[in-house]
């Protein structure tokens, strides 16, 4: 991810109306969203948001310092940046979907201890910003005992999608599936708003997707099972590990979603960024909101915690 792939101009304004003409490809989506009110439907849940990226020179790996060097601190730096605003996205889309939560957030290296001092009723695992062989190995194993074990139901994103991934077994490779360190620059990337196909629509986090309320370029896209959402990444996960089912999946990668459900585990994990879910228009613009909100993000996360609160019953 890079500064240049982040920045989109915030003056480019929506055409008038009148102006506003049927796109021919994909699903005749328009240029536009209609506005549609959040009413929250949860009551309360206990949620532990689980801040993925480096959190300071402990957490790197000696590949990291060798390709680093003397800059390590001012890379430290950008990602306590980032992680701030990744955390600060997730905990909005739980303020904005429940009435009374309660949150925590954890690092990636104790999430353990933070899950059975907190004990939520759900946890959700952010994106990441690094290669995994920057991490320290420890780190990645103090995780991956954790996630094999818990039965506590996890929502994984984007790079949490990945250290999931890995975790069972999988490994992470660029887009054309190279070893992370034989491309760490110039990589192909899947970013901004992509098309997603569902390929489990049966699957009860699609509740409410196909909804012919949804929107103008929803209806069409009504019997293709079709999700509309925010992509930001360079790697993917080189297969489905085992006891995990696919849920989503796209040309360029593969592995869009998936789902755990074995031993008393859900572990639903999704490659794209589902909580840029909402525009703030009151706001001042960052390039950290769009102008087209992703509601089948939302409308995913939403799912997930009710399928959380419904998992401990």
């Amino acid at each position: 991810m890079t500064e240049e792939l982040l920045e989109f101009s915030i003056e480019e304004q929506p055409p008038p109306a009148e102006a506003v003409t049927a796109l021919p490809f994909p699903h005749n989506q328009q240029t536009f969203c209609r506005y549609e009110p959040i009413e929250k439907q949860i009551e309360s849940v206990r949620v532990l948001v689980v801040d993925s990226l480096l959190r300071n020179e402990d957490d790197m790996s000696d590949v990291a310092r060798s390709d680093w060097g003397i800059a390590a601190v001012t890379e430290i730096k950008r990602e306590r940046k980032i992680a701030g605003m990744a955390i600060e996205n997730i905990l909005s889309n739980i303020e904005r979907l429940v009435v009374s939560p309660t949150t925590q957030v954890a690092h990636l290296a104790s999430v353990g201890l933070a899950a059975r001092q907190f004990k939520p009723e759900a946890i959700v695992i952010s994106g990441t910003l690094r290669d995994f062989d920057y991490y320290n190995p420890a780190v990645i194993e103090t995780f991956a005992e954790f996630i094999r074990a818990t039965n506590i139901p996890v929502l994984a994103i984007c790079g949490g999608h990945q250290l999931v991934g890995l975790s069972f077994g999988a490994r992470v490779v660029t887009l054309d599936r190279l070893e992370q360190h034989q491309q760490r620059e110039n990589r192909p990337l899947e970013y901004q708003y992509r098309f997603v196909r569902i390929t489990q629509p049966q699957d009860p986090i699609f509740r409410g997707i196909n909804d012919p309320a949804a929107g103008l370029w929803k209806d069409a896209a009504k019997q293709a099972h079709v999700l509309r959402v925010w992509q930001n990444h360079g790697l993917q996960l080189d297969r489905v590990p085992e006891g995990f089912d696919l849920l989503a999946t796209s040309y360029l990668c593969r592995n869009q979603m998936m789902v755990r459900r074995r031993n008393g585990q859900l572990i639903y994990t999704v490659q794209f960024h589902l909580e840029k879910s909402f525009e703030d228009w009151n706001k001042s613009h960052t390039r950290w909101e769009h102008p087209n909100e992703s509601r089948d993000g939302r409308i995913l996360f939403e799912n997930f915690l009710q399928l959380a609160l419904a998992h401990k019953s």
